[in-house]
């Protein structure tokens, strides 16, 4: 029986419930980053940088991990601040649980310095990017983009698995032809629609016109994937709705369901973005406590009531939990709002092509690598 001890017993901890029996570990392995991305995430709540390298020993995370996760499937990934920062606990926890599948999401600029015997485990690298050289060098640093797509081509032959480019769409001015560039250098391109006050009229406006664009090109065959993951998810739920539903009915923002993300100082959240409120904690390394995700549906979204709940189910829930949870009506009006109506957008033109009979005229091979990608592991399949 789940019984909460220590800090846990004075908090309303319920047991945890990971549906499908498959979780992501995701571990900060520092807070310290080697840029100053002007959109970081990380940096609210003035996180990014207020921890160093990993506090807790890996017998603790060993009892966590017995404890907690013995009957599940665990894929880590390993996160930051800028992860390959520490690569010496990459490596050891690499060495000491070989049975577990890895990821590495990085900004790209140190992987020409991790050994082949790192790279090798990896079954996908999320690299973050934001476009091509302009936009990149903008929100990262002069000459970023060029040393990051140096490193992929120098790495390349070495990983064990994908490398999908991780990029934010954080301005109106993004074009379809560096969205479309990325796609084509990278095995698949994953877009998040930027968590800040990035939606006047004409931006929304914009965002429309490359996405009918990206979608139009999505559809143009019939023989090969393209592979922009965000797509790929959304048509995936429309063929097959009941892939909507592979979280045990939960939002597919994984927050809700399946991935915990542990701090340097062994503290556990289950949203990597809201680290800042110490209200969601939902365990502790050190204290070997874990309860369920506080994130959840809940009755002020207005989510059910949303056409595009069937194959959305709940898009980021940080912008869903801040706007109707905590009630940010500014967030709601100018971040939340804007976005639904994005994933809305992105579904009706989708529904143009008719994704079931473009489907029917998949080869075998394409059809399996929409479907049961494993990328959609690592990423949230909303943008």
């Amino acid at each position: 029986m789940f019984r909460p001890v220590g800090a846990a017993a004075d908090r309303n901890v319920l047991p945890p419930d990971f549906s499908g029996k498959r979780v992501e570990l995701q571990l900060f392995t520092t807070l310290r980053c080697n840029l100053k991305c002007s959109y970081c995430s990380v940096a609210e709540g003035d996180v990014l940088g207020s921890q160093g390298d990993v506090s807790y020993s890996l017998d603790a995370l060993d009892a966590f991990i017995r404890k907690f996760l013995s009957d599940s499937e665990v894929y880590v990934t390993f996160y930051g601040g800028e992860p390959t920062l520490n690569l010496e606990f990459m490596q050891k926890v690499m060495e000491r649980y070989p049975l577990f599948r890895y990821q590495l999401q990085t900004n790209g600029t140190l992987l020409d310095s991790l050994p082949y015997s790192v790279l090798s485990k990896l079954s996908n690298i999320l690299i973050s990017i934001d476009g091509a050289e302009k936009t990149t060098d903008h929100y990262r640093g002069k000459g970023i983009y060029r040393q990051v797509m140096n490193n992929v081509d120098t790495v390349r032959h070495l990983v064990g698995g994908t490398l999908t480019a991780r990029m934010t769409w954080s301005h109106d001015e993004i074009s379809f032809e560096e969205i479309d560039e990325l796609a084509n250098r990278f095995d698949y391109l994953y877009f998040q629609f930027v968590a800040g006050e990035a939606y006047a009229p004409a931006g929304i406006e914009s965002r429309k016109a490359v996405l009918t664009k990206l979608i139009d090109r999505f559809f143009s065959s019939a023989d090969k994937l393209y592979p922009v993951i965000p797509l790929m998810g959304i048509v995936r739920n429309k063929v097959f709705p009941s892939r909507a539903l592979i979280y045990g009915g939960k939002t597919q923002c994984r927050v809700s369901s399946n991935i915990i993300n542990i701090m340097p100082d062994g503290k556990v959240f289950p949203c990597p973005d809201m680290l800042y409120l110490p209200e969601l904690q939902q365990g502790d390394i050190i204290e070997n406590w874990l309860g369920s995700s506080g994130i959840q549906q809940h009755p002020n979204m207005p989510c059910k009531d949303c056409e595009a709940y069937a194959w959305c189910r709940g898009n980021c829930m940080k912008n869903l939990y801040l706007a109707y949870v905590k009630g940010n009506e500014q967030y709601r009006k100018n971040v939340t709002e804007p976005i639904c109506d994005l994933v809305r957008f992105v579904g009706t033109e989708i529904d143009r092509h008719s994704p079931r009979d473009w489907y029917v005229r998949l080869p075998v091979s394409v059809r399996k690598q929409l479907v049961d990608c494993e990328v959609f592991d690592y990423v949230e399949v909303m943008p």
